[in-house]
């Protein structure tokens, strides 16, 4: 059987990518798309996804749109169209898709599928967390309902890349996702420290761009701003593959090796945004925050030349 995914997006363009991933993976159901604030605002990303889903020949999945706001009504929210154009998708200034969201709440969506299919829906969580801590606070059985979530965030013994302590999704909306985190959900953690081991290089981008797929063509175009984002970041020729490196991961989980215990997210200070493994290791005497929460898995090693090739042959064969 097929997996069903649910993909929580701010698209974004390593969000595309990762769509687009999806919808061309045998093994995948997508069964719909929620969106949330991110890469740009909520609206934009709405609107991203059903544009996303319109050039992919998918306007049969839904799309569910997600929370305006952080999960304490926070108004002040980092966006990051520096790295993928003002409209999200590379300043291409595409014209409004013809698709609507659908009426339900993306935390009501994932709700109702979770409930529809327990046990049976993998949610791929792409952005802040805002919309999978709703869920929770809305439905108690959620976090046993739901399959799996797989999570891109956090930068586990790593700098960020919002800021040196935190990446760019957990940064996004730390309160929600210490909420995720400790939820006691089947939750698989994607950080940077394992996504900047994924790189697609400039030979990549050109065969990528020489073949016939039309999802490869289309990400060729796009693709521009992220490249010189990531060259005055980071002088590379070349991006992290963040966002398909974590759907990958779901789609087939031995591409990764992982570690387990608790994760907990600063949520104040200059250290906001930080997510922080306990390993186990130590018993502490003390109770404390830390004691009694649900182990989560985080990702430590990536078969990174394998998860190149699954996206590019599933981008190339479109």
């Amino acid at each position: 059987m097929k997996k069903k995914f649910i993909i929580d997006t701010d698209p974004g363009i390593d969000d595309a990518m990762a769509i687009f991933v999806a919808l061309k993976s045998p093994e995948v159901n997508v069964i719909g798309l929620t969106t949330i604030f991110g890469n740009v605002y909520t609206t934009l990303a709405t609107r991203n996804a059903l544009h996303l889903l319109e050039v992919a020949g998918r306007t049969d999945i839904p799309v569910a749109e997600g929370s305006h706001v952080t999960i304490t009504k926070g108004t002040k929210l980092g966006i990051a169209d520096f790295a993928h154009g003002a409209d999200g998708l590379g300043n291409q200034n595409y014209p409004p898709p013809n698709g609507k969201p659908i009426e339900q709440s993306a935390a009501a969506f994932l709700v109702e599928q979770a409930s529809k299919y327990p046990g049976e829906v993998t949610l791929v969580a792409l952005g802040p967390l805002t919309n999978v801590a709703l869920a929770i606070q809305l439905d108690p059985a959620f976090s046993k309902n739901i399959g799996k979530i797989v999570i891109l965030g956090g930068a586990f013994a790593v700098n960020g890349n919002a800021n040196p302590a935190a990446e760019a999704n957990i940064s996004g909306d730390p309160d929600a996702a210490d909420i995720v985190f400790t939820s006691g959900a089947d939750i698989l953690t994607v950080g940077i420290n394992v996504t900047h081991q994924v790189f697609l290089t400039d030979a990549d981008r050109e065969k990528l761009a020489a073949s016939n797929g039309k999802l490869a063509q289309y990400l060729c175009k796009i693709v521009d701003v992220y490249y010189c984002y990531h060259y005055d970041a980071y002088n590379t020729k070349g991006i992290y593959l963040h966002d398909p490196t974590a759907m990958i991961a779901a789609i087939d989980p031995s591409v990764i090796t992982w570690t387990e215990g608790v994760v907990r997210v600063q949520r104040t200070g200059i250290m906001r945004g930080l997510a922080l493994l306990y390993n186990n290791q130590k018993r502490f005497a003390e109770v404390t925050e830390w004691s009694d929460k649900p182990s989560v898995k985080v990702a430590v090693t990536v078969d990174a030349p394998k998860v190149v090739k699954m996206v590019m042959d599933r981008l190339m064969s479109s």
